[in-house]
């Protein structure tokens, strides 16, 4: 009886455990998480050590993009809050519906070197 009991523990708490490791990964974030949404635009953003491409990025108004994240050199990551991208390695896109005009900051989410806090973008959406 106790045997069975801890087998139905441990396989209760593995489940949980794989669950909970899972949230929030599957590479959507934002608006548009787990909606089945396809992206009507790419937005392509390429990371060498200390900066972005571009300084400056736009997008449409709610219309579904996929952000893609593309390390040339170094490992970065890219973080939109307000939006609720969060980028890296395992997890190069997300699709996101911007609800809102303005300008909202990018910036690297992996300490990457002496410039890390001055890696920023800017995304507009209009």
């Amino acid at each position: 009886m106790k045997k069975s009991w801890f087998v139905l523990v441990a396989t209760l708490s593995l489940f949980a455990i794989t669950a909970c490791s899972n949230s929030g990964k599957s590479g959507d974030s934002g608006p548009a998480a787990g909606s089945g949404i396809i992206a009507e635009q790419q937005l392509h953003i390429e990371a060498v050590n200390y900066k972005f491409d571009q300084e400056v990025y736009h997008v449409k108004l709610g219309v579904p993009v996929e952000i893609i994240l593309d390390n040339k050199k170094g490992n970065h990551g890219l973080i939109i809050k307000e939006l609720g991208v969060n980028l890296d390695q395992a997890h190069k896109s997300a699709v996101v519906i911007p609800d809102q005009a303005g300008e909202y900051e990018i910036s690297c989410s992996i300490p990457c070197g002496p410039g890390h806090k001055t890696m920023k973008a800017k995304l507009i959406v209009e």
